[in-house]
């Protein structure tokens, strides 16, 4: 969120690759959050919104995906964003409250742009025009070696994989040096977690961080 704005919410997003944990961590914050008698929203990315959601089937889960362009995967994405920030992520931050949302535009970044390779002019510009004033105050990245979480890939997938999820190594490479960049490139709004260690200590860790950007 840009400082013009001066709204009253905060949002923090977390990001790392498939099986990181990000969604267990946003589970516990909240209610930690909520228990301290904070307003807290929990959304994703793509989806949080009936547009949002149709497009994440297309993009993940529909058979129709499977020969889809990274330009077509890049606008589609943005397109959901562009309706979360003004559907959802806006309203809420204009009401004061803590948005926490699984994925957000960094997300383009190292997915479009590092792993499917993305000129990064294009994808700067497209995230910003579907962002417009929103940027995190805060974003998690929870990182894992990538043998890591193609290993918990396969444990949690019960039926067909993903898009995302049937990916090779290579990309998978690819999406963490390009979180590890992103986090170099702005310490001020990155926090990176060891996603390997205890959930326990992630959970006290993120929260002490969180606490301290409220």
């Amino acid at each position: 969120m840009t400082q013009a704005d001066n709204y009253s919410g905060k949002l923090f997003t977390f990001e790392g690759s498939e099986g990181s944990g990000k969604s267990t961590q946003i589970e516990l914050l909240s209610e930690e959050l909520t228990g301290m008698g904070h307003e807290v929203v929990v959304t994703r990315e793509p989806g949080g919104t009936k547009i949002g959601e149709e497009i994440r089937h297309l993009i993940i889960h529909s058979s129709t995906g499977e020969n889809m362009s990274p330009e077509t995967e890049l606008l589609l994405f943005a397109a959901a964003r562009a309706q979360l920030v003004r559907e959802l992520i806006l309203p809420e931050l204009k009401k004061g409250s803590i948005v926490l949302c699984d994925r957000f535009l960094d997300s383009t970044t190292v997915y479009q742009g590092a792993a499917r390779s993305i000129s990064s002019d294009p994808v700067a510009f497209i995230n910003q025009f579907a962002v417009g004033p929103v940027t995190p105050d805060l974003t998690f990245i929870l990182d894992v070696p990538v043998e890591e979480s193609i290993r918990r890939v396969k444990r949690r997938v019960t039926g067909l994989p993903d898009r995302m999820e049937q990916e090779n190594i290579d990309f998978y490479h690819k999406v963490r040096e390009g979180y590890v960049l992103l986090a170099k490139s702005l310490p001020e709004r990155f926090h990176v977690v060891d996603g390997t260690r205890n959930l326990k200590a992630n959970q006290e860790e993120i929260l002490t961080i969180a606490l301290e950007n409220l």
